[in-house]
């Protein structure tokens, strides 16, 4: 069962490239076509608020799963067994909460964007730190991740060099996303999520085949490998920071963050949108057996190929998906994976490009030229993507520099972010008396909390000795650690607002549950879009599908504990 890799590259066969040049096509004639149909910023921003439940669910799916998800996952998979696969599920509960307590807030407020709302509940000055911060975020987090794990796959599998095939990739990416807008990000999502789930699927079932079926793995791979629900004394995965702090960076991740509440704001009535984030839910149950089990799989059949440290741990996990396909696949699905890898990493690159040139446009340059046409806006728009596009380029030349440490620095910058922006979120719709003083208090709090962590975990593993305190928050599982941001930042937000003026009720019609039939100031809001609420029958379509995917998950859980 233990065989090394024969092979390190594969030469693509002409049947490769052709399935990979099918690919783009449809993509740039899906960009082209909805280029031809934009007119307004809701059409380009929004996707004329049309878009079905499949096209939502779909478009969540990949816009969250991108290449560092099959370098990453699977790496983990190798590592430490199935326990990183605990987000993946955790997120399917946490869309739920999306579609069943955020999106009817945000439908009914009519906002485009997760800033537009935070400035309508509390001020102006949260909406710029939400807008900043987001910005920021993108461009140094999840573009520079997104080609890192990229260069790696294409570098291992067919020997393409990183730089040549980042810039090419980050440029086709660009055209149709300047090109078409949301709409054409949000269909190509839907092809790219079918050809991502065909090409995982493939490899899986192979890679099962040759280890010998699920039984066969559990023989060859640690028993541990197979338990998700560890101790609290788990260095990665203490089941306390997966079910009390995860959370906290999932609200902020799928309820908050543009790049996601973007495609559910797309929806053409509440049923939809709810229907698709459900759906969604389901796509998220797969990573675990699709990209997580192939890196057990790796780990079984090519286990010479992974270096081990002193205490038995895998330190290069991040070999295990390339060596699957180098060494599994035959020609033909070889071009497939590549696809699906080229889809996964180009669907979440221009999910950042839409959504971030959203933020400027609207959040920026609206505000400071009101008047600004409709047209003016759309073209803004477009300029921005093609800005972000160019800050894609600018990262190219810094791949190399990327490792895998340093990929966990910059995911963990997220985490320290999410904790004070989830709590104004969460505490922003339930209590009427918090108010904008509290909420920027709490955020610069959070920012400040994690700064400080960010910046004392870079300098001890660079080798500074902390001793006291400093040891102490240093050597806090992360998770942990955004449990503890999340109770301060509350603290704070409760604690300013009671000392600062009540909010105007009127304010808040709308924007929270106590208030959320209150008739809203038609000054405040745009008056031409009116979502249609949810009907009896999708109502009752979007409760049993709930209830099947809890019954789902938490199975799995307790099947996999």
């Amino acid at each position: 069962m233990n065989h090394a890799a024969a092979i390190t590259h594969r030469t693509l066969a002409p049947v490769d490239l052709v399935i990979i040049g099918i690919y783009f096509l449809i993509v740039f004639a899906i960009g082209f076509y909805f280029s031809l149909k934009e007119r307004t910023s809701t059409d380009y921003f929004l996707a004329s608020r049309n878009i079905g439940w499949f096209a939502i669910g779909a478009s969540l799916f990949v816009s969250n799963i991108s290449t560092e998800h099959f370098i990453g996952l699977s790496g983990s998979g190798a590592s430490s067994g199935l326990a990183v696969g605990d987000f993946e599920w955790l997120a399917c509960l946490i869309l739920l909460i999306l579609g069943w307590v955020f999106v009817p807030f945000y439908l009914r407020s009519n906002v485009f964007t997760m800033p537009e709302f935070l400035e309508r509940r509390f001020n102006r000055q949260c909406a710029v730190y939400l807008a900043s911060i987001s910005i920021i975020a993108y461009i140094l987090t999840k573009i520079s991740v997104h080609l890192w794990a990229a260069a790696i796959v294409l570098e291992r599998v067919v020997g393409w060099s990183p730089m040549q095939a980042a810039i090419i990739l980050v440029i086709a990416t660009g055209i149709y996303t300047i090109a078409g807008g949301l709409s054409a990000v949000i269909y190509t999502e839907v092809v790219q999520t079918l050809v991502l789930l065909t090409g995982a699927i493939a490899l899986t079932f192979i890679g099962l085949h040759r280890v010998g079926g699920f039984a066969g793995l559990r023989a060859v791979v640690p028993d541990s490998y197979f338990h998700m629900v560890r101790p609290i004394s788990d260095p990665e995965f203490p089941w306390t920071g997966i079910f009390l702090g995860a959370p906290i960076l999932g609200i902020w991740y799928w309820c908050t963050d543009q790049v996601i509440v973007q495609r559910v704001l797309s929806a053409r009535d509440e049923g939809h949108a709810k229907a698709g984030t459900i759906f969604a839910g389901f796509l998220k149950i797969l990573p675990v057996f699709l990209l997580v089990v192939p890196g057990l799989i790796a780990f079984a059949l090519y286990r010479d190929l992974f270096k081990l440290d002193a205490a038995g741990h895998v330190i290069n996990g991040d070999i295990a998906f390339p060596t699957l396909i180098i060494n599994l696949l035959p020609p033909g699905l070889v071009g497939l994976m590549i696809a699906a890898l080229l889809a996964a990493l180009m669907g979440g690159m221009a999910s950042v490009f839409n959504s971030a040139s959203t933020l400027v446009t609207l959040d920026f340059y609206k505000k400071l030229r009101p008047d600004a046409t409709e047209l003016s806006l759309v073209t803004f728009g477009r300029v921005m993507t093609g800005f972000m596009v160019l800050l894609g380029l600018a990262w190219v030349p810094f791949i190399k520099y990327i490792s895998s440490q340093l990929y966990i620095y910059l995911q963990s910058v997220q985490a320290y972010i999410s904790p004070p922006i989830a709590v104004c979120f969460i505490l922003g719709i339930l209590w009427t008396r918090l108010n904008g003083a509290g909420a920027l208090s709490s955020l610069l709090t959070g920012f400040v909390l994690g700064a400080i962590r960010f910046v004392a975990e870079f300098m001890a593993a660079r080798g500074t000795q902390f001793s006291g305190v400093m040891l102490w928050l240093v050597k806090m599982n992360f998770l942990h650690y955004a449990i503890l941001m999340f109770v301060i930042c509350s603290i704070v937000l409760i604690v300013v607002s009671y000392m600062t003026p009540p909010p105007d009720r009127r304010k808040l019609a709308g924007l929270t549950f106590a208030t959320v039939n209150d008739k809203m100031e038609t000054t405040a809001v745009r008056t031409d879009y009116k979502p249609a609420s949810e009907t009896r029958l999708e109502h009752t379509v979007n409760v049993v599908f709930s209830l099947l995917l809890v019954a789902t998950v938490v199975g799995l859980w307790i099947y996999f504990r």
